[in-house]
């Protein structure tokens, strides 16, 4: 049967950008949302009972699927991707991981013949030039100071695909870099670092813009000596990652840096490795093995988390139901938030007309995810749901 030109969605809750509207109506058109209106028409899919939402947008990722991004291999990191897509995640940013600088240069090379392709929407590096004393599953004799020169010589790799950049600015060279990726054009972000309160508002006034998964992999809060915590969550140029997955943060922690800094300035990441979507096991994560158990990720001795096995839908529903955010504070932080640093915001990122048609489908009772389409095709909800002509 051919599938129509047109698709109604009718009869759900939607979430917008100026807030959550019951019952209308979304009509798909090819690859794009095409308008909004309150009448179902015959052939629309009745959606009543369920939440729609945009796509999620992940900045920060390492794999999933028992695939890692850091492996070299396209195939790889198409099941990475896969697997992520099939949880909501409709926009990805590939992350790497600490390594040989040669050796990063090349996987950024795989990967950004997939960001060409449209799989992926850029690429992440995290690691090398990070602090020792905060690497945490990063091997600790393939760390390097951000000299700027190779820094540059990562991004150069990734063909002007390379999205953001994390290093630890108290590190020799680590402002110089700072200063000159915000020149490039490509998001400078703090983490695992061991910098004080004063030089991560000098890594900020330098031009850095995010803090990679705020609270892990950095110094805690203390009362006579804030560090970068306190300093990156009260600059209002910042945004923070956090991880939602019940270990990398307590609920409570992750409540204080919404009071702190807003959901327009949270973006929920997942810093998920090969095990996201899989079982316990060992896993690759760079050049090191990771232990999953129940869930959980860790190196092989216990001595550090490394990485987790969340996907965004999880994130979402724990968003609401552990943590009481509202319908619009958990879409803007998984979707809204990270559009925009990343300079997408015009394509996705909200349900708006004209916008891709990257859209959840959630359980409105239960937030369980129920279909997931990405440029107007189901990618998951298939069986159930028509899809339309390519656009």
């Amino acid at each position: 049967m051919t599938a129509p030109s047109s698709l109604g969605l009718a009869g759900a809750r939607l979430v917008l950008p100026g807030g959550v509207v019951e019952g209308d109506r979304v009509v798909i058109e090819g690859a794009t949302i095409a308008r909004f209106d309150r009448e179902a028409e015959p052939g629309d899919l009745d959606l009543t009972g369920h939440t729609v939402v945009p796509g999620f947008v992940d900045l920060h990722v390492h794999g999933g699927g028992g695939a890692s991004y850091a492996s070299g291999v396209a195939e790889e990191a198409l099941r990475a991707a896969r697997t992520h897509l099939e949880h909501g995640t409709t926009t990805t940013i590939a992350s790497t991981v600490t390594g040989e600088i040669d050796d990063v240069a090349r996987q950024a090379a795989v990967l950004s013949e997939l960001v060409e392709d449209g799989v992926l929407a850029g690429i992440h590096f995290e690691g090398p030039f990070i602090s020792r004393n905060r690497c945490g599953a990063h091997r600790p004799d393939l760390l390097r100071n951000p000299d700027p020169a190779l820094v540059r010589k990562l991004v150069d790799a990734a063909r002007g695909h390379a999205k953001m950049v994390t290093l630890a600015p108290e590190l020799p060279g680590g402002l110089d870099s700072v200063r000159m990726l915000a020149d490039l054009g490509v998001i400078a972000a703090v983490g695992h670092t061991d910098s004080d309160y004063a030089t991560t508002l000098e890594a900020v006034d330098a031009g850095a813009t995010v803090a990679t998964h705020l609270f892990n992999a950095m110094p805690a809060i203390a009362h006579r000596a804030p560090g970068p915590i306190v300093a990156l969550l009260e600059d209002e140029r910042v945004t923070v990652e956090l991880i939602n997955d019940g270990v990398h943060l307590h609920p409570s922690v992750l409540d204080l840096a919404y009071h702190t800094a807003g959901a327009d300035r949270v973006a929920l990441i997942t810093d998920a490795m090969g095990a996201a979507g899989m079982g316990d096991g060992r896993y690759p994560l760079g050049p090191l093995q990771v232990q999953v158990k129940d869930g959980v990720a860790m190196l092989p001795d216990g001595s550090s988390i490394a990485g987790s096995t969340l996907t965004l839908d999880v994130a979402f529903k724990r968003s609401i139901t552990v943590n009481g955010l509202t319908l619009n504070q958990t879409v803007e932080s998984l979707s809204a938030t990270p559009a925009r640093l990343l300079g997408l915001a015009d394509t996705v990122g909200s349900l708006e007309t004209g916008k891709n048609a990257d859209l959840v489908v959630l359980d409105s009772d239960s937030y369980d995810l129920v279909a997931v389409m990405r440029h107007g095709r189901w990618i998951l909800g298939s069986d159930k749901f028509p899809t339309v002509k390519p656009g």
